[in-house]
Order: structure tokens, then sequence, then C-alpha cells
């Protein structure tokens, strides 16, 4: 049979044959469920196959799997299961290294076609797994293709990344909460307080209590023990007096002295830390990013930093396998989805099916190119005076066509240039 791009489902669907023993497996963290079909959905089984997730339960699966497909006569074998959470890939992976195909299941997917054996909303692993097996044999999968290791590495450097990020800011807001609390007016002296001079004050006198009976002098002398270069000056002496001052009138919270300085310790103390895993987490993602031919080329378009390059490349992966920009798209989930039905006219709206993560930069990169490349500038101008877009709709538009212009420029081997005659198209 012959197919067009658009008959992906098909394609998958044909390649499911009577010989195939599909195996849908319901994912757990100490132990997982099996159940095999053939083709067109039939149990091969009467019951399902409980296993642990260590070697020795992979080794049951597979001879499992193996006895199944002698006593009925088939000849390939391909296992279906949801990518939950991170329970999956050490077996995804041990199966592919033992020759065995590995396709992945949406769980939305499975979570919507439960019901179509028994009509009955009740959920259970045999079930799960026996579900799973179900929409493998219907074509409703994807292909499990693990990356290149240079781009398995920068995934795991932007998943870690995205983890500190959280954390620092997470670190930050309980920081700002105590100098709301205790310590107020310290943010008219230091409006940013994450600034050496801020950090060092807060770290040797956190609370106002601390600043009595304190002279400018000795503040000074503080700032040059912890580090500081040039702490004299106008500016300097200025800040100390200041400080001084609003200490003296301040309305923070005085009763709890000693649990506020522990806290605010033990606050800057982790914030430090996240601080110091960002900086070598960022390091090393330059590192990597010298290493993979398409950055020279993303590097092209002025305005990406490096983060956001190596953010992209490690949640899409191998940039060269994508043949359009609106299937990257659809891997941030930023492709369009719309409800209608009879007269109904649904409003369209974004799938976010996909990588948040990679959704979350893509919105970042499009604001940063509004602001500093001059041809997105431009695109962004002619969508809302011109064409009379909302600046939003004009933000989402001009995310798909960086999406379609990245691989693009991937696909063909060349770097970012600006035609005169497709500035004013956005």
């Amino acid at each position: 049979m012959n197919f067009t791009k658009k008959d992906q489902t098909n394609q998958r669907i044909e390649r499911i044959t009577m010989k195939h023993a599909v195996v849908g497996i319901d994912i757990a963290k100490d132990a997982h469920a099996a159940q095999i079909t053939d083709y067109r959905g039939r149990a091969l089984t009467p019951r399902h196959l409980a296993f642990t997730n260590t070697q020795e339960g992979y080794e049951r699966l597979l001879r499992w799997v193996k006895d199944v497909q002698a006593k009925k006569g088939l000849s390939y074998v391909v296992v279906g299961l949801e990518p939950t959470g991170h329970y999956w890939f050490n077996l995804a992976h041990w199966l592919r290294e033992q020759g065995v195909k590995v396709v992945l299941v949406n769980p939305v997917t499975t979570h919507r076609n439960k019901e179509n054996r028994d009509n009955s909303p009740s959920k259970n692993d045999p079930k799960d797994a026996l579900v799973i097996a179900d929409v493998v044999s219907r074509g409703y999968y994807t292909e499990y293709n693990p990356q290149a290791d240079t781009f398995e590495q920068m995934k795991a450097m932007v998943s870690q990344r995205e983890f500190w990020v959280k954390q620092s800011v997470t670190y930050k807001n309980r920081i700002t909460r105590w100098i709301d609390l205790y310590f107020p007016e310290f943010s008219q002296v230091f409006p940013d307080w994450t600034r050496l001079r801020s950090l060092a004050t807060l770290r040797i006198y956190p609370l106002p209590s601390d600043l009595v009976n304190i002279s400018a002098d000795q503040i000074l002398d503080t700032w040059r023990e912890q580090g500081m270069k040039r702490v004299g000056g106008v500016s300097g002496v200025a800040k100390a007096t200041e400080l001084l001052s609003v200490a003296q009138r301040s309305i923070g919270k005085a009763n709890v002295p000693e649990e506020a300085r522990l806290e605010i310790k033990c606050l800057l103390k982790a914030y430090d830390e996240a601080v110091a895993a960002l900086d070598a987490i960022e390091l090393h993602m330059e590192t990597l990013l010298e290493s993979l031919p398409l950055t020279e080329q993303l590097q092209s378009i002025h305005g990406l930093g490096s983060m956001t390059i190596a953010t992209i490349i490690g949640c899409a992966g191998d940039l060269r396998l994508y043949a359009h920009g609106q299937q990257l798209l659809r891997r941030a989930g930023l492709n369009l989805a719309e409800s209608t039905s009879g007269r109904h006219k649904g409003q369209i709206k974004l799938s976010k099916r996909g990588d948040a993560t990679l959704r979350k930069h893509f919105f970042l990169a499009v604001l940063c190119l509004i602001r500093q490349h001059p041809d997105f500038k431009r695109f962004h101008e002619h969508n809302v005076k011109v064409k009379g877009m909302k600046k939003m709709v004009s933000v989402f538009k001009l995310i798909g066509k960086l999406a379609r212009m990245i691989v693009g420029m991937i696909q063909r081997g060349e770097s970012y240039r600006s035609d005169l005659h497709f500035q004013a198209v956005a």
C-alpha cells in the first residue's frame, strides 16, 4: 500500500502484521504488568505477567514473551509502554539492547481508551497493560528512537538546569519574604538584594537590631571582610549611613530574632548552593554546545542565547531528523487544536500536548528576538500595525516562523540571512 506523509497512522498500523506479538506494559516504580495480544487485539495469555523492575524481572518478561511466540507461531514482537515519569527508561533501553522493538503510547490515549473492552471506567494495572497493547495494534503509538549520546547529555543537563532554576527562584522568593517580614526597609537601601554588597550585609547584619550601636566604618570593614573591593568612597559611606538610618526606624518583626537569623542563614546558604550549581551546569552546557554541529547555524540568529539554543537542542533532540517546522511545533505542543461539532464553532487553541520546557523557551526566545533582532522586530510591527493582530497573537505566529526557520536552516545547512524581499512578510 502506498502512503502519503499524512497517512502516518495507517503506516504504523501496517507495520503490525499477523506474525506480531503485541506486548503492552503498564509501568510502575517497583513492579510492572504486561499483557500480550495478537495484531487484532486478541489476548494470547489467560492472565497478565507481573515482573519486578530489576534485571531478573526483565529477563523473566523476555522468557515469557518468547514462550508465547513459540506457542502461537509468531515471528516478531513489539513492546508498547507509557513513558510514565522516569520509570520506563531503563526497561525500554534494556529491551532495545536485546533487539526488541519498543514504541511509546501517550498516557492520554490509554486513559481515553480504557473503556473500549468492558465499557467500564475501572482501572487496574493488568487492564491498562491490555489497553496499551490494544492501542499499539491500532497504530496509536510513536517510535522510540534514542538520540545520540551528545544530545542525550544535553537533554540531561537541560533537565538539571530547569530544576535548579526553579530551586533558585524558590529561595529568592523566600528571602524576599523574609526581608519584607523582618527588615522591610532593607529594600530601600538595596533594591536588588542579590548584589554582593547586600548579600554581605544580610549575612552579618540581617536584622535591624544588629545595626544598633554600629558605625558606618564598621559596616565598611565588614564588607571588606566579605571579599568586596573598593567598599569605601562616597557611595559606600552613603549606603552604610542610609542603612543605619533606616534600621533605627524599622517596623520589622522583632519578637523572634534568633529564629529569624537561623532562617536567613539557611536560606542564603541554599541560595548560594543553587547559584553555584547553575553556574557549573551552564558551563558544562556551553562545553557541550561547542561539540554539536548545529550550534553555529543557530547562533547565526542574533538574539538566541546559548542557553536557549542548548534548551531547544536538549528538548527537541537532533534537529536534522525533522522534515518540517510543524513537527518541531508539535513536539513543543505549540500546534493548533480546534473543537468543532455541527453548528458549534470551537475556539482554536494551542494543543499543549508536548514538551512544556521546549514550549516555554520558544516563547521566551521570540520575546527576546522581538527586542533584539531587527527582522523579528519588523515582523512583529508588521503583524500588529499592518495586519491588526493582537501582540500575543503575533508572538505565537512568530514562534511558528522561528520553528520553520530553524528546521529549514538545519535541513539546508545554511546560516541565517536577512533577505529584503522576506522582511516585510511575517
